[in-house]
């Protein structure tokens, strides 16, 4: 997707007009399929559905509004640019860095040094540089949550990592939980709305016992418990009934997108796994016939120039593993996270429309005062409105940047092919 520290450029408009192509499927085993640079028949265990990855349906697929979403580095603020909807140049940068473990007698964990850049009026300084952990994190989504409920909040990494990928507190480990939280602060700083929240503000801002003594001024517990009894009754009542047919479809797309791509990131962690398990063998591989050329004389120069070959794949075989790392999983699994989130973004727009549902019911069937309960209907309908209006926007702004995410991770697969093809050409 992007490279750490490199400056976006405006988000590139889609190939011929249209969404993403849909990928087609890989012959043979998981391994050799999103490894090739051409694109052929993804073929599925029985159990496992066969992919389309993305319908042609152009009446979704197609977004309108701009959104750079790459992260930035504070060093390249010589690199602005404009949004279309923002008229004002890029005057926010973020990194995360320099991870730091600590030791206490109840815990372990890791904290992340966030330095941020800015030409904003409303902040003090122009310079920042905090420590932050994880939860600091969670509770700056779960803010943001709360005071945009219809907007589409970027994904966290998850707290807990999958068993046998990876160990927690690892270097491998917390350097792709760095990147996840870099690209998390810089895609709330890209946002024409998140980017000028308070508690963003904050978060970025305040020392240590600063954000804690903030963070006990949320809403108590009470109030909590109620946004989740009224989240719970919306549901029982069943579905929304004035729902507008955009948001119709949004769902359905949701739903069929999150069944792919979550199909893709099972594939993704395959291919993975198959080509790492190569690269082992052919690791053991190589230097047995180094070994056997000292006992053959007759053939020394032939078993040599095959140990020199196998060396020389898996060479290319570590580059094409680091890209697969790189440049696909964490796009793929970042969007199986946002798949999630969208889903839960609709579901709060429909709480909202049935709220407003319920009231003119009531009112139709004469069960409350006219008046007072014509004045709530009408705050109503504009909380409904707004919600409405904030998730076409963020709608349009997620769209295409998944479709720019998708394509440069699956283009970036492609160029690491044919590289890897042309280094073992002669082998």
């Amino acid at each position: 997707m992007d490279a750490e520290g490199r400056a976006p450029g405006p988000t590139l408009p889609p190939a011929g007009g249209g969404g993403l192509e849909p990928l087609a499927g890989v012959p043979g085993t998981a391994r050799t399929a999103l490894l090739t640079p051409s694109a052929e028949v993804l073929e599925f265990d029985d159990e496992e559905d066969d992919l389309e990855v993305f319908s042609k349906d152009t009446s979704l697929a197609e977004a309108n509004s701009f959104s750079p979403s790459m992260p930035i580095s504070p060093s390249s603020m010589i690199n602005q640019y404009k949004f279309e909807d923002e008229p004002e140049l890029k005057d926010l940068f973020i990194t995360v860095d320099d991870p730091e473990s600590h030791i206490t007698a109840i815990e372990t964990f890791i904290t992340y040094r966030v330095v941020t850049k800015t030409s904003r009026g409303e902040f003090d300084s122009c310079e920042y540089e905090v420590r932050r952990r994880y939860q600091d994190f969670l509770w700056l989504k779960s803010k943001l949550e709360e005071a945009h409920p219809t907007l589409i909040i970027p994904p966290l990494p998850e707290k807990f990592v999958m068993k046998g990928m990876v160990e927690r507190f690892s270097d491998e480990f917390i350097e792709t939980r760095r990147k996840a939280l870099h690209k998390f602060l810089n895609r709330i700083a890209d946002h024409p709305t998140l980017t000028f929240n308070e508690d963003f503000k904050i978060f970025l801002t305040a020392q240590a016992w600063e954000l804690s003594s903030h963070k006990k001024q949320g809403p108590g517990l009470l109030s909590r418990m109620g946004q989740t009894v009224r989240a719970v009754a919306s549901s029982v009542r069943g579905g929304v009934k004035n729902r507008p047919e955009m948001f119709t479809e949004m769902n359905d797309y949701m739903e069929t997108f999150s069944h792919k791509i979550n199909v893709l990131d099972k594939i993704a962690h395959r291919i993975y796994k198959e080509e790492k398990e190569y690269f082992n063998e052919m690791k053991e591989y190589g230097p047995i016939h180094t070994l056997w050329s000292a006992s053959e004389e007759d053939i020394a120069d032939s078993l040599k120039g095959v140990a020199s070959c196998i060396d020389k794949c898996c060479k290319a075989t570590e580059k094409r593993m680091a890209g697969l790392s790189e440049n696909l999983l964490p796009i793929i699994h970042e969007y199986v996270l946002y798949s999630e989130i969208l889903m839960g973004v609709l579901k709060r727009r429909d709480q909202i429309q049935s709220e407003l549902d319920s009231k003119v019911d009531a009112l139709a069937n004469k069960k409350a005062d006219k008046d007072l309960f014509s004045e709530e209907i009408g705050k109503l309908e504009d909380k409904v409105e707004c919600a409405n209006n904030a998730l076409k926007a963020d709608w349009d702004r997620w769209k295409q940047n998944m479709q720019h995410d998708m394509r440069s991770a699956f283009t970036n697969v492609a160029d690491n092919n044919l590289r890897y093809y042309e280094e073992l050409r002669g082998c």
